[in-house]
C-alpha cells in the first residue's frame, strides 16, 4: 500500500511539545465586561444585566460549542405548572421576529444542536465549524430566544401534542414509570418528585397567558449562563456577548427562590406498579445530600461499589448468583439534597419479591459489612478514568458544565474532582451507615417500628464560603488547531501495512490531554464457515472482554481504570472489533494489555452464561415494544436471505432470544480457535502519540494470536430482495400508548452510484436532517403529530444494496392521519420536486455537518478504519463532498423519481390500533449516512461489554 508522508518526519512536526499553557491571570479583558474567576483553563464574566459567561477556549478542535442555560427547572413550577419548563424549551424552538426558523437556521450551519430540561435548569446548546461568523450567529441567537421567542398560541397547540406523544412515549416504559413513582412517594412536599415532562392535564390544558409569564419571569439574563467552548477568540466572544446579550435589559423584577425542604422521611414507603411489559423490576431510592455537599463525593464511590459490573455488591449477589439480568444505580446531584437509586432487571424464573429483599439486604447490609480499601480504590479509580476521558472534549464540558452551575456554581465541577481523588472508605462507610437505612428508603413493604426514627440530611451548604478562595490546578495541556477538510486530514494520514496483512492507518496530532482513538477490526469467515454461528459470534468480543490466562474481568477493568483507558467490544459475523481510548502515556500499556486479551482470552464459561441471562433480558424487554416489532418486522420481510443458519439471515425476537440462549461455550472458544486471524482487518489510531512506536506496539500485540490455518476472510454480500413487500401491515400492542410507523424499500445502488450524492441530498431536506425538515416542519411543527420524526437513506459502501427509510411515533389514535400526512409528503417530494434554494441551503447545512463529525477523533478512527476495509482514502470523502457542492435542484429531482417510488413502501404500525383516537415518543432524528460509515455488517463504533444482539442489514 501506499505509504504517506515519512513517519519520522511528521511525527517531528505534529508532536512538537505545546506551548506552555498561559498563566490563568492571563486572561482577555473587554470594558464593561467584568471577568470573576478563573479556574483550569475555564473563565467566568459577568455582564452589568447579570448574565454570567464562561469561556473555554480549545484549539485543538475545529468546533465551537456555545451553550446557554437558564436557571429553571421542574423544581420551580408551581401548582398547575408541571411540565411548563420542558414545554418552554420545545416552544422557543419556534422561531423569533429575527430568527423565523430557529432549526433552519441551525441547519443551515451544519450545527449538532438540542435542548434539555432537567430538576434545576434547561439548556440549548450548539455545535458548529469554528469561525468568527458561526460564533456570532449562536450568540446572538440565543440571546434572542432569551427574550424575544414567541411563544404564541398556534405554536403551543401544535407542540402541546407534540410533548404529550413524548410523555406516552415515557408511559412505555414500566422501568422508567417505576423510577418516577418512587421519586414521587420519596419526595412528599419537594418537586424533585415531579416529572419533568409534568403532568398530562398540565400539558394540554395550559394557558398561553401561563406559559408566556413564566417565560418572561425566568428568560432574563439574570437568570441565565453563557458558555463557550472550543476554538474561538475570546476576546471576540465576550464582544458578540455584549453586543448581543448587554443589549438586554436587568429586569426589575425579583425571582424568588425556593424554598421548599423535605422533611426526614420516618419509615418504609412502597411503590407497586402494574402495567403492560415483559421483565420485572425492582427498586429502591434512599435520600442523600444536595451535589454541593461535600459527602456527596462519598455517596458516588458508594454506588459505584454496589452496582460496578463485576466488582459491585448488587452485581454479585443478584446478577452472578442469576437473580438478575442486571443491576444498574445513579446518584442525583441536585441543587437540593437529592436520592441515591438502585434498579435491577429480575431474570426469568425468579419471584421479584425475592430479588427486592436481596437487593435491600445487600444495600442495607453495608453498614454490618464495611467498604473496603481495595472497593473505594477500585470505584474511585473508575470514576476518575471516567470523568477524565469526558474532560478531554470542550464540547461535552460545555454542557456539563449547566449541570455544576445549576446546583449552584460551576466550579463545584473541579471540587467534586478533588473530593472524589480523597474520599476515603471512612467516608463512604458514613454516608452508608447515615442514608442507607430502611427508614430512609423508598421501596418494598411498610413495617412499622416501635420508635420513631428519622434521618437527618444535612441542609445545602454555603457555596460562597466554600468556594471563594478555590483555585483549582494547572490548565491542561492543549491540543494543536486541526483542519477537518477531507483532503488536508489525507495528507496527514500514514497507511501502511504489518506482516500479519493487518491494514494500519495512523493520524497523528496533537489532541487536548494527550488523548487517543484507535479502532481495531479484525475480520474471519465466510459464506460457507461463520453457518449458524451468529450467537457465538456476538459473544466473542465482550465475553474475550470478560478475562484472560491470567488476568480476571475485574483485574482487566481495574487496569483500564488505573490507565484511564476504556477497551471495549463488540461484532457479529465475522468481524471482531475493539474500540480503544487512552492517553499518550498510557497507549503501551493499554495496547499491551489488549494483546493480552486477544492472544489469551478464558472464555469463561460462567461468564457466557452472565452475558446470554443479560441480552436475553433485553431482547425480551422488547418483545411488547413498538420501537423493536415495528423495525424488526421491516427489515425481516427486506431480507434476501430466508435461511436461518445464514448470517444475514434477520431473526425475530423470539429467534434473537433462542439463539442467544443456545450459544455453548464450546461454539465461542471454536469461532475463536479456528476462524479468527490476524492475517485480515483494520487499525486506526487517531490523536497524541508517535507513529513508529504505535507501529511497533502493533507488531508485538495485535499479531501472532488465531488460527494459522484458518480459512480465508471474505466479505459477506447483500443483494436487494427481489420479492420485497410493499402495503401496510400492523401489528397490535395493547397498553402500549405509543405507535411507532416504520417504513423503507430497497435500492439497487451502492455509495458509489452517480445518483447516490443527489439522493443523499433529496433525503437530506426530507427528513434526515432533523427537526427542520420536509417531514419535520409538516408531521411535528405543523400538525403536532409526532415527537420524533424522520427520514434515513441507508447505502452499502460496495454492494448494490441501499435502503430508504421513514419513522415517526404517534398516539395511537393518530396513526391513519400520520400515515396520510407522511404520504402526501412523499409524494409532493416527488411530483413537485425540490426548489434550488432547499437545495444550496442543504448542501451548506450538509457540508458544515461534516466538518463538525470530522472534529471527533473517535468517529475519525472509525471512518478511517471503514476507508481501509472498503479500498478509500479521505479522497472519495472529498469527492462525495465535491460532487454534493455541485448539484443542482434539476439533478436531485431526477434522482429522486428515477429511484424513489413511494408506492413501493412496506409500511408497518405496531401499537395499541383499538386505542381511542385524541389529537396527540422519542425515536433519534436520522443524519445522512457517512459515505465511509462501517457497513450494515460491522458493529456499532461504541459496542458495549454486552452484546445488543444480531446485527441486523
Amino acid at each position: 500500500m501506499r505509504l504517506l508522508p515519512a513517519v519520522a518526519a511528521l511525527a517531528a512536526v505534529v508532536l512538537a511539545p505545546p506551548a506552555p499553557a498561559a498563566p490563568q491571570e492571563d486572561v482577555p479583558m473587554v470594558e464593561g465586561v467584568q471577568h470573576v474567576a478563573t479556574v483550569e483553563g475555564i473563565s467566568e464574566y459577568r455582564l452589568p444585566n447579570g448574565l454570567k459567561i464562561l469561556l473555554f477556549p480549545d484549539v485543538s478542535r475545529p468546533t465551537v460549542t456555545v451553550n446557554c442555560t437558564v436557571f429553571v427547572g421542574s423544581r420551580h413550577e408551581g401548582y398547575g405548572e408541571t411540565g411548563m419548563a420542558h414545554l418552554l424549551e420545545h416552544m422557543v424552538f419556534k422561531g423569533t421576529p429575527t430568527f423565523e426558523d430557529v432549526p433552519k437556521e441551525l441547519k443551515d450551519r451544519g450545527a449538532v444542536f438540542n435542548g434539555s430540561t432537567w430538576l434545576d435548569r434547561t439548556n440549548y446548546y450548539e455545535t458548529l465549524p469554528a469561525s468568527d461568523e458561526n460564533l456570532e450567529f449562536a450568540i446572538h441567537l440565543e440571546a434572542d430566544r432569551l427574550v424575544n421567542s414567541y411563544v404564541k398560541q398556534e405554536d403551543l397547540d401544535s407542540e402541546m401534542t407534540v410533548v404529550r406523544n413524548e410523555f406516552e412515549r415515557g408511559e412505555n416504559s414500566p422501568q422508567r414509570i417505576l423510577m418516577q413513582r418512587m421519586l414521587a412517594t420519596a419526595f412528599e412536599w419537594h418537586n424533585y418528585g415531579k416529572s419533568t415532562i409534568g403532568n398530562r392535564a398540565d400539558i394540554e390544558r395550559v394557558p398561553i397567558e401561563n406559559l408566556r409569564a413564566f417565560y418572561e419571569k425566568y428568560y432574563q439574563p439574570d437568570n441565565a449562563m453563557l458558555i463557550v467552548a472550543g476554538s474561538f477568540d475570546p476576546e471576540k466572544a465576550l464582544q458578540y456577548a455584549k453586543e448581543h446579550f448587554g443589549a438586554i435589559e436587568k429586569p426589575t423584577r425579583v425571582l424568588p427562590s425556593t424554598y421548599t425542604e423535605e422533611p426526614p422521611q420516618d419509615g418504609e414507603r412502597t411503590v407497586i406498579l402494574r402495567r403492560v411489559g415483559d421483565v420485572a423490576q425492582v427498586g429502591a431510592v434512599y435520600h442523600v445530600p444536595a451535589g454541593p455537599d461535600p459527602a456527596f463525593a462519598a455517596v458516588d464511590v458508594l454506588e459505584s461499589i454496589l452496582t460496578d459490573n463485576p466488582s459491585g455488591r448488587l452485581y454479585k449477589t443478584l446478577v452472578e448468583t442469576k437473580r438478575a439480568a442486571s443491576v444498574s444505580g445513579g446518584t442525583f446531584a441536585l441543587h437540593d439534597p437529592g436520592v441515591l437509586l438502585f434498579t435491577a432487571e429480575v431474570a426469568q424464573a425468579n419471584e421479584p419479591q425475592d430479588v427486592l429483599r436481596l437487593m435491600l439486604e445487600t444495600t442495607e447490609g453495608v453498614p454490618s459489612e464495611p467498604v473496603t480499601e481495595e472497593e473505594v480504590a477500585r470505584a474511585r479509580a473508575r470514576l476518575l478514568a471516567r470523568r477524565e476521558r469526558a474532560a478531554n472534549d470542550t464540547s461535552r464540558i460545555a454542557v456539563q458544565l449547566s449541570e455544576w452551575a445549576a446546583q449552584g456554581d460551576w466550579r463545584l465541577y473541579f471540587l467534586y474532582r478533588d473530593r472524589l481523588e480523597e474520599v476515603t472508605a471512612a467516608d463512604v462507610q458514613d454516608v452508608a451507615e447515615r442514608f442507607l437505612q430502611s427508614n430512609n428508603r423508598t421501596a418494598g413493604l411498610f413495617l412499622p417500628t416501635e420508635e420513631p426514627q428519622s434521618i437527618e440530611i444535612p441542609p445545602r451548604p454555603d457555596l460562597a464560603a466554600m468556594l471563594k478562595d478555590y483555585k483549582g490546578r494547572d490548565v491542561a495541556a492543549a491540543g494543536e488547531a486541526f483542519d477537518p477538510d477531507p483532503l488536508a486530514i489525507e495528507e496527514r494520514v500514514i497507511r501502511t501495512e504489518l506482516p500479519s496483512g493487518l491494514e494500519v492507518a495512523l493520524l497523528p496530532k496533537q489532541t487536548r490531554g494527550d488523548t487517543v482513538d484507535a479502532r481495531l477490526s479484525l475480520r474471519y469467515g465466510n459464506e460457507e464457515t461463520l453457518q449458524g454461528l451468529s450467537g457465538a459470534t456476538n459473544m466473542l468480543g465482550p465475553l474475550m472482554m470478560r478475562g484472560t490466562a491470567e488476568l480476571s474481568k475485574q483485574e482487566i477493568q481495574d487496569r483500564l481504570d488505573e490507565l484511564q483507558a476504556s477497551i471495549r467490544a463488540g461484532g457479529a459475523d465475522g468481524n471482531l472489533t475493539f474500540t480503544i481510548s487512552a492517553k499518550r502515556e498510557t497507549l503501551p500499556a493499554v495496547m499491551a494489555l489488549l494483546g493480552e486479551i486477544l492472544k489469551s482470552p478464558a472464555l469463561p464459561p460462567e461468564e457466557l452464561e452472565l452475558l446470554q441471562q443479560a441480552t436475553i433480558a433485553q431482547i425480551e424487554a422488547q418483545k411488547s415494544e413498538p420501537q423493536a416489532l415495528a423495525p424488526t418486522e421491516v427489515r425481516r420481510a427486506l431480507s434476501n436471505y430466508p435461511n436461518p443458519e445464514d448470517p444475514r439471515y434477520v431473526p425475530t425476537l423470539e429467534e434473537q432470544a433462542t439463539m442467544i440462549a443456545d450459544v455453548t461455550p464450546e461454539e465461542v472458544a471454536a469461532v475463536y480457535n479456528t476462524l479468527l486471524t490476524d492475517a485480515s482487518g483494520e487499525l486506526a489510531v487517531v490523536g497524541s502519540f508517535d507513529p513508529d512506536a504505535v507501529l511497533e506496539l502493533a507488531k508485538e500485540n495485535l499479531t501472532g494470536f488465531g488460527a494459522p490455518d484458518a480459512p480465508s476472510f471474505a466479505r459477506l454480500p447483500q443483494v436487494p430482495n427481489p420479492n420485497a413487500p410493499s402495503g401496510d401491515k400492523e401489528i397490535a400492542t395493547p397498553g402500549k400508548q405509543n405507535a411507532v410507523y416504520y417504513a423503507a424499500l430497497q435500492l439497487p445502488i451502492s455509495q458509489e452510484h452517480p445518483d447516490y450524492p443527489a439522493l443523499m441530498i433529496g433525503d437530506y431536506i426530507l427528513g434526515s436532517s432533523g427537526l427542520s425538515s420536509r417531514l419535520g416542519d409538516r408531521v411535528r411543527q405543523q400538525e403536532g403529530l409526532s415527537y420524533g420524526v424522520g427520514s434515513q437513506l441507508s447505502p452499502r459502501a460496495k454492494d448494490d444494496l441501499t435502503t430508504f427509510g421513514v419513522y415517526a411515533i404517534t398516539n395511537p389514535g393518530n396513526v391513519q392521519k400520520l400515515k396520510s400526512v407522511i404520504r402526501e409528503e412523499l409524494d409532493r417530494l416527488i411530483a413537485e420536486g425540490v426548489t434550488p434554494e432547499e437545495v444550496e441551503a442543504a448542501k451548506t447545512s450538509y457540508l458544515q455537518k461534516q466538518r463538525v463529525n470530522r472534529a471527533s477523533d473517535s468517529q475519525l478512527a472509525t471512518k478511517l478504519a471503514s476507508q481501509l476495509y472498503n479500498d478509500r482514502t479521505m479522497a472519495f470523502t472529498a469527492e462525495i463532498e465535491e460532487k454534493v457542492a455541485d448539484l443542482t435542484a434539476a439533478e436531485v429531482n431526477a434522482a429522486l423519481r428515477e429511484h424513489l417510488d413511494p408506492a413501493e413502501l412496506y409500511v408497518v404500525v405496531a401499537g395499541d390500533l383499538n386505542a381511542e383516537g385524541e389529537p396527540a415518543a422519542d425515536v433519534p432524528v436520522g443524519v445522512p449516512t457517512d459515505p465511509d460509515a462501517p457497513a450494515p455488517d460491522a458493529p456499532a463504533p461504541d459496542a458495549s461489554d454486552a452484546p445488543a444482539g444480531p446485527a441486523s442489514p
